[in-house]
């Protein structure tokens, strides 16, 4: 049965405003302004079966050449570190990435936290072509222990937020509602030209500027 996070997840990636909403609750106007984008640019979410053993991850998105295989974690602590299972099931969606051309992605919840609570991270692998590609070079990848072991750390992630301004982006001002648009270019009091009226001269310099 699917957890109430990776529901939440669900919602955002099939473009639900209501979804997208509820994540961003407490988040900026502009961070919510971008996570928006996705209800104009929505995946196709499908939940995989089984425990993603096989590398499906939990959630497959896909929409036109993106397909992304996610495995959701959601913690109190910023830092889950693989082993055992968890350890089978990421080399299971390094391996299905290797031979399908996808790239993996973890989407960690830190639970109780203000602000946007999800962080995006990739799982590395030497496959990638085109959109892909290009995208990878976006999304930060699993960073490592010092033993040079993958695992998450919250701090190291990319907000949700930011993930769906990178692969929701057009040509239209990459997205950005028309609110924010003109919310960002208003010109500030110290940005703006003041003319400043001279002041008459004392009469003592008045007599030099004869």
């Amino acid at each position: 049965m699917a957890s109430s996070y990776e529901r939440e997840l669900r919602a955002v990636l099939a473009g639900s405003p209501d979804g997208v909403r509820a994540v961003t609750r407490s988040c900026t106007e502009l961070e919510r302004a971008r996570a928006m984008q996705v209800v104009q640019r929505p995946f196709l979410v499908v939940r995989a079966a089984g425990s993603g053993m096989d590398g499906s991850g939990d959630l497959l998105a896909l929409r036109g050449d993106l397909c992304f295989p996610i495995e959701v974690k959601t913690r109190a602590d910023k830092k889950v570190y693989f082993s055992g299972q968890k350890e089978e099931q990421l080399q299971a969606m390094q391996e299905i990435g290797e031979k399908c051309g996808l790239m993996p992605l973890y989407a960690h919840r830190l639970k109780g936290v203000r602000g946007d609570s999800w962080r995006i991270f990739r799982v590395e692998t030497s496959t990638l072509t085109g959109r892909l590609a290009t995208l990878a070079k976006r999304i930060p990848k699993l960073p490592l222990t010092r033993t040079g072991k993958p695992h998450l750390d919250w701090d190291q992630g990319l907000p949700l937020h930011q993930f769906l301004g990178v692969v929701c982006r057009n040509s239209d001002s990459a997205g950005l509602s028309r609110l924010v648009e003109d919310a960002l270019s208003i010109e500030t009091e110290s940005e703006a030209t003041i003319e400043i009226e001279p002041k008459p001269l004392p009469a003592w310099m008045e007599r030099f500027q004869a």
